[in-house]
């Protein structure tokens, strides 16, 4: 971490600051931000910030070998294959853990990677706020390979909406308003004009659909997709659906559903880097590793780190019935860099990507941090404590 820029930071934090940094979202989306946003971004000196990027590029390089392309499309459940071109993956996000090596010197550590969108517009104005309220030197930016806020919302534009136009193209949630992640909802539709509409909306002619707003038919050439069908699923006793996903329709996606599953932690096992704990399908297992205890369990189609199970017994595992459907991962140590007033904190940092056309291949963007003090990093996992939640990592 960035010594000096902690330091400056934390001498002239001010709870008052704090609160004009929350008080930010409401004012300007009129949704409140129902997660809770650290007091801190991080600050990543040259040599960690370093080392993430080529840890994300040794990720990204192997995912896209044609090998392990192919063997991704077996990481898609058929009863939830959408049909349709897939086209190339809008999004990808990658977890990385700031973690300890055989050294014990921070280094990055795969968690996660997903093709689907995360908070890729309430990111850039989050990390915009710190800056401003807290007299950030514009020396420190939030954004990778020369991209600036409005090169990034130009990219990030014409991956939501490719060529159509923004009337036609929706962002599509279940309930969306009631998600955790509304304000990024927001932030979206008032950046690129799109409307925000639940899936219960959607009506269908024939393969044509479309929704109704003050009374007028709106037809939908694209979706900007956020519905994951792992909440599709344990909500559909109280949803009234007249689409469905797996049903044929004319229609252009970003992203492609069918990139949820491919990009997941299905590759994990698959994946081999030095920035990758080892991973392991769990019906591939003859048996279980003898220090279990160094291990977390993983259901394959979570969300939000839904069903992790740490301090693992054998009879936690013997009791899976579709084993095929779980990983078991090696535990990572992170390390507490982040310096507060009442201690360190824990990081994890998301690298987002965006698909660039002219290059044929997604290119790093920017970034979302989450801060914690306990075993789970997501930010419902951290209510109660200060000094952690949702954040970005600036840099010189």
């Amino acid at each position: 971490m960035d010594p000096i820029a902690r330091r400056q930071f934390n001498s002239q934090f001010s709870e008052e600051k704090y609160a004009k940094v929350l008080s930010y979202f409401p004012e300007q989306y009129e949704v409140q931000v129902p997660f809770r946003i650290a007091e801190s971004p991080v600050f990543l000196d040259s040599v960690f910030k370093n080392e993430i990027i080529r840890a994300g590029e040794q990720i990204i390089k192997q995912i896209f070998e044609p090998d392990i392309l192919e063997h991704s499309l077996k990481g898609i459940p058929e009863a939830f294959r959408v049909p349709g071109p897939m086209g190339n993956p809008n999004f990808l996000a990658i977890d990385f853990g700031i973690c300890a090596d055989s050294e014990g010197k921070p280094s990055p550590r795969l968690i996660e990677l997903q093709g689907f969108p995360s908070l890729y517009a309430f990111q850039s104005q989050l990390g915009k706020v710190y800056k401003e309220v807290f007299q950030i030197p514009n020396t420190f930016n939030q954004y990778f390979n020369g991209f600036d806020e409005s090169t990034y919302l130009d990219l990030l534009k014409r991956n939501i909406l490719g060529k159509v136009p923004a009337e036609e193209v929706v962002l599509l949630e279940i309930e969306p308003w009631h998600q955790p992640t509304a304000i990024d909802f927001s932030i979206t539709r008032k950046i690129l004009g799109i409307e925000v509409v639940d899936i219960q909306e959607i009506r269908r002619e024939g393969k044509q659909i479309y929704y109704v707003r003050n009374g007028i038919k709106k037809p939908i050439q694209r979706i900007y997709n956020r519905v994951i069908f792992d909440e599709l699923v344990r909500k559909k006793s109280n949803l009234e659906l007249n689409f469905h996903l797996t049903e044929e329709a004319n229609l252009e996606w970003s992203v492609h559903p069918n990139w949820f599953f491919r990009f997941s932690k299905f590759l994990l096992p698959f994946i081999q880097s030095e920035f990758n704990p080892p991973s392991y399908f769990l019906n591939s297992l003859s048996s279980y590793p003898e220090d279990l205890e160094n291990y977390v369990l993983k259901p394959l189609f979570s969300f939000s780190g839904e069903g992790v199970i740490f301090n693992l017994k054998k009879e936690d595992l013997d009791s899976i019935q579709d084993k095929e459907n779980f990983i078991l991962q090696k535990k990572v140590s992170y390390l507490p860099l982040v310096e507060s007033p009442s201690g360190g904190v824990k990081a994890e940092i998301r690298l987002l990507y965006l698909w660039d056309e002219n290059l044929g291949k997604p290119v790093l963007v920017t970034n979302l941090c989450r801060l914690s003090r306990g075993d789970m990093i997501g930010v419902k996992f951290n209510k109660e404590r200060t000094w952690v939640g949702g954040s970005v990592a600036l840099f010189q």
